[in-house]
């Protein structure tokens, strides 16, 4: 058994738990359980899981504390799976580090697919030097970004903004944590303004800025960077 195949599933509900148990399974997954938020964090510990599939209902810690506490040292992916479908509650998660959210019921395949998603992109090194995402190239340290080859001229500011969401690929970025990283704690509540500059950006590296694939909105929520 290979560490990167092992998947922690943090949810008192047996009948999930023997779902997604037989899921992970069935597609090449080592599938650990804990029953509550503080099993979640011994076996977090003892199993160092690839990613964490954490329910907020946890019958002893709210699940959102056992989230700030995963993050407090575990830097791989953690997918929220939870019956709570308000959109402060889904904000608050992805603001205290979740890669992303799915409400309960689910579909396995869509499930599965966000699993993949968040394993390949989980996480970008911090030395890396170029980002390269279809036909984007994106050089970090030079400050430049090409597409097809071609340069493409980005201002300060859009290249920060592209900066941040290449380097989380595959993760839910709210507008807010958007916000704070590339302008300022002063603009957290400035969503239209992030909107102008995600047009503005979408217009110079989309094939089709009108059908993006590389900058996807969640609806109320924020920004997810694709695979274009």
């Amino acid at each position: 058994m290979s560490e990167k195949d092992v998947i922690l599933i943090i949810d008192d509900e047996l009948p999930i738990r023997r779902l997604l148990e037989i899921t992970l399974t069935a597609n090449a997954y080592t599938a650990k359980e804990a029953s509550n938020g503080k099993e979640g964090l011994i076996a977090a510990t003892t199993h160092h899981p690839a990613l964490i599939i954490l329910d907020l209902g946890l019958p002893d810690v709210d699940g959102q504390m056992i989230l700030i506490k995963l993050r407090e040292w575990y830097t791989r992916p953690i997918i929220i799976l939870s019956v709570r479908n308000a959109e402060d509650e889904i904000i608050a998660a992805l603001d205290n580090g979740a890669n992303d959210y799915i409400t309960k019921p689910f579909k396995s395949g869509e499930l599965l697919a966000r699993i993949r998603a968040a394993l390949r992109y989980g996480s970008v090194a911090e030395d890396v030097a170029v980002i390269e995402i279809g036909p984007l190239c994106i050089d970090l340290v030079g400050h430049t970004v090409k597409k097809a080859g071609e340069l493409i001229k980005l201002t300060s500011t859009e290249f920060s903004l592209l900066n941040l969401l290449a380097k989380n690929q595959g993760r839910v970025l709210t507008h807010q944590y958007i916000l704070k990283e590339v302008w300022g704690y002063s603009y957290t509540n400035q969503t239209q303004y992030l909107r102008v500059f995600i047009a503005q950006l979408r217009k110079k590296i989309e094939e089709d800025h009108s059908k993006p694939k590389l900058i996807i909105t969640e609806s109320g929520i924020g920004y997810r960077f694709g695979e274009g």
